[in-house]
């Protein structure tokens, strides 16, 4: 135990500097309040967001709870980008960028106020994983929270999410249903705050962050709404003050088999492909040596043993109500699918944690039995070849085989894929070459509106799309992005030509582009790069620090620590 839980804001409030306590005594400060830890509680502020719509009142009673457990609680607001409002706009090349924003902003606020702990709260899956990056940065005490899921909207007597918008449109577009069935389903999709409900980028990140022990127990499962979830806010005061009272650091926690952990939980779920960048990136972040190969074996070896949508029709709601997180951590840890050695948040191990926990119920269909899965391995592959020398990750839910093989035909704008798929010049067997969207040349957007467009009968599973960009956890399909290198930086997807044959082959780990090493060569001397679309502002530095995909594309500087 720490000499005093203030070991680092004692060098403001009973510092040198003496004029700096005029501030403290105009916030309201009695003389006891020098001594208190103070804690900064990181907050995405975006009102016109319904994933951070309630963070600021969130925000308000986790610093209530600071005060009622003997701490100070300072919120502080970090950007927040949605991806859903700016998907197939210029808007969604911040969306990555703001990850690395949200890590920069928090370590700026709370080295600079010499804070002795952190909260961070997760409303989508871009702050949450940049205030877990601030932590491992800093290696100050901490946690995340998490903001709770949305809960599903209604059409017709069944559930309905935003997955359900984007098919509609998809489905409009081609004339399967009227577009007033569409427009029915898109005003009833999103009903009150929280962040997207299935196993799409935000909760991957939650559950994630649970199973690598950063997140209390049933703190990603409580939905947005549910009064449990101001209570845990209310709570988060005296589990902070537990870590400065043990001294329990982020790294710590964040070991190297904490990090399989994360990686299992993800793929037993049929989670999120950004789940993946951004464990790398916290990896990076925490000194871990921990890389796509590591990722690679435990995809392989792992079933999916959730029906989460979009593999499924169930959410976070339908998880909640079973038994929450910890009764799906402790099916996997049962199954020998984690490591219950693992220290967490709470100061004990992951299997203590879990030891209360509830079991599986019998009858349900969110969670399969380990012995009859829904799939054996898991629908997050990742492969390497001549295409992605640093490899690919693929989300392949639709796809009834481990292999795919095609002719190419290229894109460098998501919205002309939704026009090939209108004018029915897409057909089965195609692979979509989807390129210069990676992060050097615009930020690595999401291109949901691409994928959702591949979504239709006659295409869903029948014909795949790589890419050097990301996509969002709604999509489904079959999918490979995060290309590395991408081709901006001379990844050989930008030598990729229409009709070109690509082959992949996820249990082997392999893709091909059928073509030979001497042809690619000399397409390579004559291709112009193409340069990176933001030349001004903080999406310029964004391109000029950014690693690749393979690296968790973050700054250059970390991977030199």
């Amino acid at each position: 135990m720490p000499d005093t839980l203030n070991w680092n804001s004692k060098q403001l409030t009973r510092g040198w500097q003496k004029g700096v306590t005029s501030f403290y005594w105009g916030l309201g400060f009695d003389e006891s309040d020098l001594d208190k830890a103070q804690i900064g509680i990181g907050v995405p502020l975006l009102d016109g967001n319904l994933c951070n719509v309630h963070a600021h009142e969130l925000g308000q009673m986790i610093a209530a709870g600071c005060k009622s457990a003997g701490l100070l609680g300072f919120p502080f607001g970090v950007p927040g980008v949605s991806d859903n409002i700016t998907q197939g706009m210029e808007g969604g090349n911040a969306s990555l960028p703001s990850r690395n924003l949200i890590a920069n902003a928090s370590e700026c606020v709370v080295s600079a106020h010499c804070y002795d702990g952190m909260i961070g709260t997760h409303h989508c899956d871009k702050n949450g994983p940049g205030f877990a990056m601030a932590l491992a940065r800093m290696n100050v005490p901490g946690l995340i929270l998490s903001g709770g899921s949305i809960m599903p909207g209604c059409y017709k007597g069944r559930d309905v999410t935003i997955l359900d918008s984007y098919d509609a449109q998809a489905a409009a577009d081609v004339g399967e249903i009227p577009a007033s069935e569409a427009d029915a389903i898109i005003k009833a999709a999103c009903p009150g705050p929280g962040g997207c409900g299935i196993a799409a980028s935000f909760n991957t990140w939650g559950i994630a962050m649970e199973a690598i022990g950063l997140m209390p127990p049933y703190s990603s499962s409580i939905p947005a709404i549910d009064p449990a979830k101001k209570e845990e806010c209310m709570d988060a005061g005296r589990r902070m003050r537990h870590l400065l009272e043990l001294d329990l650091r982020p790294r710590d926690i964040l070991t190297r088999a904490a990090f399989r952990n994360a990686a299992a939980a993800i793929a037993a779920i049929g989670g999120s492909t950004n789940g993946i960048i951004h464990l790398i990136a916290l990896a990076r972040e925490a000194k871990v040596d921990f890389t796509l190969k590591d990722i690679q074996a435990i995809l392989r070896d792992t079933p999916v043993l959730c029906s989460f949508a979009p593999r499924g029709k169930r959410t976070m709601v339908d998880l909640h109500r079973l038994g929450g997180t910890p009764m799906l951590l402790k099916h996997l840890l049962e199954a020998g699918l984690l490591d219950g050695s693992c220290m967490t948040v709470t100061g004990r191990t992951l299997a203590d944690n879990l030891a209360e926990a509830p079991s599986v119920p019998e009858e349900q269909d969110l969670i399969a039995a380990t012995d009859a899965p829904f799939k054996s391995y898991a629908d997050m592959q990742i492969c390497f070849g001549n295409l992605a020398p640093e490899g690919m990750v693929f989300k392949v839910s639709s796809m009834q085989s481990p292999t795919f093989r095609g002719a190419a035909m290229c894109f460098e704008d998501p919205r002309d894929i939704i026009q090939a798929v209108k004018e029915k010049r897409l057909k089965p067997g195609t692979v979509v070459v989807l390129r210069n969207l990676g992060p050097v040349a615009s930020g690595m957007p999401e291109v949901l509106v691409a994928t959702s467009a591949l979504s239709i009968p006659e295409l869903d599973g029948k014909v795949a799309l790589v890419s050097d960009t990301r996509v969002s956890g709604v999509s489904h399909g079959a999918i490979g992005v995060h290309c590395s290198p991408e081709a901006a930086v001379g990844g050989p997807i930008g030598l990729v030509r229409d009709g070109d044959v690509i082959e992949f082959d996820l249990l082997k780990g392999s893709i091909h582009l059928e073509v030979s090493d001497t042809e690619l060569g000399q397409r390579a001397s004559t291709a112009t790069s193409k340069q990176p679309q933001h030349t001004r502002a903080y999406l310029a530095d964004f391109a000029h620090t950014v690693t690749q995909a393979h690296e968790g594309c973050v700054s250059h500087w970390v991977l030199k620590q």
